[in-house]
């Protein structure tokens, strides 16, 4: 094991070479028009205080590099000066912005941050503050096996640089499932970088990143997780953005048996998060603050052993029960298709480097988008 600063600072224009025996190269990339996010793929370990924090150690099995990403793939930093097609699209999507009320006092409890975390308006919005001493974070009070999860957020807006905002649904226990939603704070001016990921079965390493087609720190958007046992959705605002379908034909592990409970945490990630760690938190703009507001739970509620629903279909609490059995149709393909041909900046399915043995079995045109 390496630690960080043996092998992460350097000069020059940044790369990222995967190979066991230069698991990380770098370069300093000079040309914002060119930049690809250096960022290093990472787990549970990292978003709460409930395990030790590795901030200068990395196995090497997670590291990962961005040197395969191809000019069709690589979104310009400037997201959000779109052109005005894409400023047209982008309205269109954002017109698929649902959102149902909930009380956050109700689902949520505060776990970690010495009062940084607080749930206010009568149980209407939450809100995570990270200073130099601490971050913070909650958990949903239920675990949930398979639903579809809405919260709208608020990202810290200004700079950014070497914070975290994680938002996810994880199980517990080395060989515990997860499904990721993370935001990568940058400079002022430069996009937040959108990270998704899927363990199963303790296994990740399956990383998407996006840059988004609005400012996320001007007024809060939706992210959804939807679960089901074909299939995981990820969107925003309504448009989905990646599916990890169910491949266990050809072997590989899909999250269906551990029930999981929904996490979120604002921390401090400096050492990897912007640029590999060579742009630093400037704490003269904390307190750094996120907030969270309209969560929606349409899932099957675990308690004592038991789901709320059948072993075939949600209960008749669940409000609609279609997200069961849900896949897109042609229409929610293409705004996907949209999405990832003008917006993905990485796609460990396209990664020959990180993989020279041949891309993990899912990687198909036919199991995963």
């Amino acid at each position: 094991m390496l630690k960080f600063d043996e092998w992460c600072l350097g000069n020059g224009k940044v790369d990222l070479h995967f190979s066991l025996l230069n698991p990380c190269k770098i370069r300093l990339l000079t040309e914002p028009s060119s930049r690809s996010p250096s960022t290093f793929p990472h787990d549970t370990y990292y978003k709460t205080p409930t395990y030790p924090r590795h901030s200068l150690h990395f196995h090497a099995q997670n590291y990962f590099h961005f040197s395969s990403l191809n000019s069709h793939s690589m979104a310009s930093p400037s997201t959000w000066n779109l052109s005005p097609k894409l400023f047209l699209v982008s309205l269109l999507l954002g017109s698929f912005v649902v959102a149902s009320v909930g009380n956050l006092y109700q689902d949520f409890e505060i776990t970690w941050g010495d009062g940084r975390a607080k749930i206010l308006n009568n149980g209407e919005l939450l809100t995570l503050s990270l200073d130099k001493t601490s971050g913070s974070g909650f958990q949903s009070k239920n675990e949930y096996l398979f639903g579809k999860i809405d919260m709208q957020l608020k990202l810290v807006p200004g700079n950014s640089a070497g914070t975290v905002t994680a938002y996810y649904l994880s199980s517990q226990g080395p060989t515990h499932d997860e499904i990721d939603f993370e935001f990568l704070g940058n400079l002022s001016g430069d996009p937040y970088i959108l990270h998704t990921n899927v363990f199963s079965q303790g296994k990740g390493n399956r990383e998407q990143q996006f840059y988004l087609w609005f400012d996320p720190t001007a007024d809060f958007h939706t992210y959804s997780i939807l679960w089901n046992p074909q299939r995981i959705i990820f969107s925003v605002d309504g448009t989905p953005i990646r599916e990890f379908k169910n491949s266990e034909s050809i072997g590989v592990s899909y999250p269906k048996n551990q029930p999981m409970r929904i996490y979120s945490s604002l921390w401090n990630a400096d050492d990897w998060a912007t640029r590999g760690g060579l742009v630093k938190t400037d704490w003269s703009q904390a307190p750094f603050t996120a907030s969270y507001r309209n969560f929606n739970a349409d899932a099957c509620i675990w308690s004592s052993g038991a789901s709320s629903c059948s072993s075939t279909t949600p209960s008749s609490t669940s409000t609609s029960g279609q997200w069961y059995s849900q896949e897109l149709d042609s229409t929610s393909q293409e705004r996907m298709k949209w999405v990832q041909k003008n917006y993905m900046i990485y796609n460990y399915c396209t990664d020959t480097k990180r993989f020279p043995q041949g891309l993990p079995p899912e990687c198909t045109a036919t199991t995963l988008s």
